[in-house]
């Protein structure tokens, strides 16, 4: 018995990438059921746009946590990408100064947690890897430097700032739009040629930085001298939704915002959220978010990083399934709002009731919950959470140029904003 327990342990990793039969993808994605809570940001500010200058000072940092705990044999890359997050197919030596690869050596224990791990983290540029131009970028990491051993894979940008971008939310000039969508108009001032702006020019419009709402932009409503304009009334045209609901467990001790109950079993700290309704009907109700957001945060430990407990956090959603052909998610940046299995929401017909139990770290948490209609492939939070004009926001663009003859784009613009404010990051 004791021989068979012994031998699943080794083969436990192997088994894992058995189980993943997947090659790296240029999108946010976690490969391993092992890996949680991976943030990727520029160091200025936490949770902020992984963006950063060229040639700056500023750093990404990317941290992840493996639940497998122990010390593990993690190497990371980068890669240049399109605008599109396509390869661009180019010699690493166009994009990179120093070497490809390198080995995560920043890592450190946890400790006074019900589940130990081990927590690993990485900053770049740094002495064994800088990037040289401007773009879209892919940061991959791989067990045993074994690339076909896929870890996480996370998306970056390194901005050289050459054209200014300024913008504007309004109302939407279709009646029936006006007080349930955000419109965006935006222009590019520049003082460098531009040959053939339908051509060389895109610029990409993310909604509180989820790659499910980018648009993109490849013609220019009008073109002025040192300017292009984007203000098409049929484009750039977002749902403007509703603030995030939050829960917050930096405390296990105490039940803080919309957590009914805590209680352990079996090793297991678990969370039960208070059940949420449909916010479809009714007034718009203003309440601050984090535009959805998540930080890491442990108010009876030192280090956030290392002493910040995992929870099953229980969420409950009654409501009466939006239609027979799609499924419910609860998403947030805490799982880069994207819809997998893990995020994915059981539907109880008889009590009309969806639910999900998700491992997540302490802290303070942004959430909603969105349909998924596969009859015509959207995704929409709507069914569940209604959509207001007045609903605060975040709206990021990124405009890429290439040069006539280029073989690669390069990430010349980039403007933050939201309904109060506009900032470069």
């Amino acid at each position: 018995m004791h021989k068979t327990i012994a031998v699943l342990f080794l083969l436990l990793p192997t088994l894992l990438f058995a189980q993943n039969d997947k090659s790296f993808t240029n999108e946010n994605s976690i490969y391993l059921p092992n890996i949680k809570t991976v943030l990727c940001y520029n160091s200025t500010k936490e949770q902020s746009i992984p963006l950063i200058t060229l040639n700056s000072q500023e750093k990404i940092v990317l941290s992840f946590d493996d639940l497998l705990g122990g010390t593990k044999n993690y190497w990371y890359t980068v890669e240049h990408c399109t605008s599109d997050w396509k390869s661009s197919r180019i010699s690493t030596t166009d994009y990179l100064d120093g070497f490809n690869d390198d080995r995560i050596i920043d890592y450190r224990y946890s400790s006074n947690t019900t589940r130990k791990y081990t927590h690993y983290e990485v900053s770049l540029p740094n002495t064994q890897i800088q990037p040289k131009i401007s773009g879209n970028y892919i940061l991959k990491v791989y067990l045993d430097s074994d690339k076909n051993k896929p870890v996480i894979s996370q998306r970056f940008y390194i901005l050289d700032s050459q054209v200014a971008v300024t913008a504007e939310i309004t109302n939407p000039l279709q009646v029936t739009d006006r007080n349930a969508k955000q419109k965006i108009n935006f222009s590019i001032n520049h003082s460098m040629p531009i040959a053939n702006p339908y051509q060389d020019i895109k610029a990409v419009v993310m909604q509180n930085f989820d790659a499910n709402t980018a648009t993109l932009n490849t013609r220019p409503a009008f073109v002025r001298p040192n300017q292009l304009v984007y203000n098409d009334i049929n484009a750039n045209n977002f749902p403007g939704n509703n603030e995030f609901r939050k829960f917050d467990t930096r405390s296990l001790r105490y039940k803080a915002e919309n957590v009914k109950d805590i209680y352990r079993d079996n090793q297991t700290v678990n969370v039960m959220l208070f059940q949420d309704a449909p916010r479809s009907s009714g007034a718009f109700g203003n309440q601050f978010d984090e535009n959805g957001n998540f930080y890491i945060r442990n108010t009876e430990g030192r280090d956030d990083k290392t002493e910040a407990d995992y929870t099953d956090i229980l969420f409950t959603l009654n409501a009466a399934s939006p239609g027979t052909n799609g499924e419910a998610y609860v998403v947030g940046r805490f799982n880069n709002f994207i819809l997998n299995k893990d995020s994915k929401l059981l539907y109880d017909a008889n009590r009309k009731q969806f639910y999900a139990t998700i491992l997540l770290k302490q802290g303070l948490y942004d959430y909603e919950y969105v349909w998924l209609n596969n009859d015509t492939k959207t995704v929409e939070a709507q069914p569940f959470e209604g959509s207001f004009f007045q609903t605060e926001n975040s709206y990021q663009i990124f405009v890429y140029y290439r040069r006539p003859g280029a073989r690669w784009d390069t990430l010349v613009g980039y403007s933050n904003m939201n309904n109060n404010s506009t900032e470069r990051k």
